[in-house]
């Protein structure tokens, strides 16, 4: 599978993606060859509130916000905390995660990982590499230099169009990512997964049940309103007896 990432980049500022302003509608006409696809899509864009907010605070894009709402209702972030960020390109929860545990201060620590490339991000330590490869979780763990506080997971395999499919895929990609979790995680840690809507899986509810306090599945606001992606948050972990 191919892990892709999110997004964000700037400030670790929040936003409602509105910033309370109307917006005018922008109509997108199809141009020469540009498919009624590539044309709805970039329609979307550019009437979609939470890019103009996205562009204005300086966030690479507009997915950076899922993370900010994440934390803001679950509080898994803060200043010396440690997080290990899957499928980090572009980098936006990297540098939310950044400014809201100090790593660029010296005391909190953020380590990203994706498949894809990403530029620098002053702060984070960052590896480009597929997360399934066998030596992928030493590379993470040696840069981390100890135990984390928080594993995210914002990890998804191309789309197939297929809803049950993208659903077991994305469902084992979040499980892999437990894996990982569970051997890294300090007690108290906190462990966030995509998912799609249908919930999650028995194979990766029952692990979480047994080693987190509290698991619970969010849709943040940020999330587009069409689509199936949500996220299970679960905090409070302890190692099982």
């Amino acid at each position: 599978m191919t892990q892709r990432g999110k997004s964000g980049g700037g400030s670790g500022n929040s936003g409602d993606g509105g910033g309370g302003r109307r917006q005018q509608t922008v109509r997108v006409k199809t141009a020469h060859k540009r498919s009624l696809s590539s044309t709805l899509w970039l329609q979307r864009q550019l009437n979609d509130p939470y890019v103009a907010e996205a562009k204005r605070l300086g966030y690479r894009s507009r997915a950076a916000f899922k993370l900010v709402q994440l934390d803001e209702k679950f509080k898994l972030l803060g200043p010396g905390k440690r997080v290990v960020d899957l499928g980090a390109a572009p980098g936006g929860w990297t540098q939310v995660a950044i400014a809201r545990v100090g790593s660029d201060k010296g005391r909190g620590r953020v380590v990203g990982l994706d498949i894809l490339p990403m530029e620098p991000i002053p702060g984070a330590d960052l590896i480009q590499a597929d997360f399934l490869a066998p030596d992928a979780p030493d590379q993470l763990r040696a840069l981390l230099g100890g135990g984390a506080d928080v594993v995210m997971s914002d990890m998804a395999a191309p789309t197939t169009g297929h809803a049950k499919t993208d659903h077991l895929r994305v469902i084992a990609l979040a499980e892999t990512a437990l894996m990982f979790a569970l051997e890294v995680l300090e007690p108290g840690g906190a462990f966030v997964a995509k998912v799609f809507q249908g919930g999650s899986e028995k194979d990766l509810l029952d692990p979480l049940k047994k080693h987190f306090a509290i698991v619970r599945h969010a849709k943040p606001s940020a999330s587009r309103a069409d689509s199936s992606e949500m996220y299970v948050v679960a905090t409070g972990f302890r190692r099982a007896d």
